[in-house]
């Protein structure tokens, strides 16, 4: 027998507070909704370490169409072209949007928005709010008005443990709280959990996201899109931090460079340098890497003593690790940062399952292609958020069933397949290296043990990967190092993956 929350029964269930999660949660206001969050609210969530921007096409010379270009360069090929072009232009709206919901952006004093240049935008266009604090002061400004709207339930430290569905409808989910595991019946679920860092020992990302959302939602039927493009930031901050902390790509938007330890600029022969597409400088550090040399994002040239005034952030880790920014390079390599692929969904955060949407991260619109353009993230976050509230909101608690009786689900452990993902599934890949990975994750994620959810995320990054024989955006394989001439996203549900995987074992093993 399981507990039950009866008085919150047939509300909008919202899974986790980043972004995504309270934008889905104050645009439905007063439409009563619950907020289920890992740990206190705010808390566990990419959106709060996020030290870069929104990006808003808002300056002099720039434009939705500006924006749209930008966006579909760095994607490779991959985005769906109207999917784009429908979020970028909201940039503007976004920013208005966030404003009236407490967030105060950085002005100058003629009160005119500071924009920020990144890596592959063609102009300023980055929206920042305390400057490289960015998505902690938006999180912390949306937290204030979430808890001043009574329409919003919050239940802190409760994990969502599994979907409940009838005939491919989602009828409820089951969570726990502390030793209390309960279920909420409900047709209305939206998935807001994040990334898929924690499935890795370098990223920027709490260790905590795995991708759990994508798990359950995979489990309970949907759709998955494009899980092989993970992309790695290029520079973390290389330091004994767990997770690792993130050098913004706006310290390069500054005029920081990239050296070796020989002091060689390695990007200076690079389309874009230092400000090249995340995937195309990732893929450089991880070749010199490689080699057995190390690499420094040097801002001493371009910064000197104002590093600490333009990136306090930044300059209090760096410090953190023992150096000062101003007077010595900053020791980097690649982290993974943020996951293109994720529960396919419509631009409106529908799933394929009914009753169930996905915004921010755990989604995957077609936005971001094989690359996702900096900045567009929280962009996207907070559309899909407002737009699931929207499509939410025409929508009624129709009937609820009781949940009895079920096995409660484990508490998920990423220990057991993080040696395998971090080893097998990294900036650069090879059939060799995706084959182990499926031998070693298979029969996990067919199991009950403790790892299955991660290993079933971490299966289907491998799966997608094997499958695509190109190297583009985000996923780099050695043995198949060029583009091909079209470019195709791929949708899968577990069960083809599963299979797919089952087949490529047996593959393998007939050619041993």
């Amino acid at each position: 027998m399981i507990g039950r929350f009866d008085d919150l029964n047939g509300k909008v269930v919202i899974v986790g507070s980043g972004l995504a999660g309270l934008m889905t949660a104050l645009t439905l206001s007063p439409q009563p909704v619950v907020l289920v969050t890992r740990g206190a609210i705010g808390e566990h969530t990419s959106s709060a370490w996020a030290q870069g921007g929104i990006a808003a096409s808002l300056g002099d010379g720039d434009n939705a169409e500006l924006h749209l270009l930008d966006t579909l360069a760095a994607g490779d090929g991959l985005c769906d072209p109207s999917v784009a072009a429908d979020i970028v232009a909201e940039g503007p709206a976004v920013i208005a949007s966030l404003e009236r919901a407490g967030v105060t952006f950085d002005r100058d004093s003629s009160g005119q928005l500071i924009l920020g240049l990144e890596a592959a935008h063609s102009c300023r266009r980055i929206v920042h709010a305390s400057g490289d604090g960015s998505g902690a002061a938006v999180v912390a400004a949306l937290l204030k008005t979430v808890a001043a709207t009574p329409s919003i339930t919050v239940l802190d430290g409760t994990e969502l443990r599994s979907l409940l569905t009838t005939d491919g409808i989602v009828r409820g989910l089951i969570v726990s709280r502390g030793s209390q595991i309960a279920a909420i019946a409900t047709n209305r679920v939206v998935l807001a959990t994040g990334g898929i860092g924690g499935l890795y020992d370098s990223t920027t990302n709490p260790t905590s996201n795995f991708g759990q959302g994508v798990a359950l939602a995979a489990r309970a039927g949907a759709v998955l899109a494009d899980m092989e493009f993970v992309q790695f930031h290029p520079t973390g901050l290389d330091s004994a931090r767990r997770p690792l902390a993130l050098v913004s790509e706006a310290v390069r938007g500054e005029g920081a460079i990239l050296v070796n330890d020989r002091g060689e600029r390695f990007m200076s022969g690079v389309a874009g340098a230092e400000l090249a597409p995340r995937d195309v400088v990732a893929r450089a550090i991880s070749a010199e890497l490689s080699k057995g040399r190390r690499v420094f994002l040097d801002a001493r040239p371009a910064l000197g003593n104002r590093f600490a005034a333009r990136f306090p952030t930044i300059d209090a880790l760096c410090r953190e690790a023992g150096i000062n920014p101003a007077a010595e390079a900053i020791p980097v390599r690649p982290a993974v940062h943020y996951h293109m692929g994720g529960i396919a969904t419509d631009v409106r955060g529908r799933s394929s399952v009914a009753g169930l949407w996905a915004v921010g991260e755990a989604a995957s619109t077609g936005l971001h292609g094989a690359n996702r353009l900096a900045s567009n993230s929280l962009l996207e976050a907070a559309v899909l958020g407002m737009r699931a509230a929207q499509d939410i909101s025409g929508t009624t608690a129709g009937v609820v069933s009781h949940v009895l009786s079920m096995s409660p689900p484990q508490a998920p452990d990423t220990s057991v397949v993080r040696g395998a993902v971090s080893l097998n599934l990294g900036v650069l890949r090879n059939r060799v290296s995706l084959q182990g990975a499926i031998r070693t994750l298979l029969p996990l994620a067919e199991g009950t043990a403790a790892c299955a959810d991660p290993a079933t995320v971490a299966l289907a990054i491998g799966v997608f990967a094997m499958l695509r024989e190109e190297s583009r955006g985000a996923h780099a394989r050695t043995d198949f190092p060029s583009k091909l001439s079209v470019a195709t996203r791929r949708f899968m549900t577990l069960a083809d993956i599963l299979d797919a995987a089952r087949t490529n074992i047996q593959s393998f093993a007939r050619s041993a």
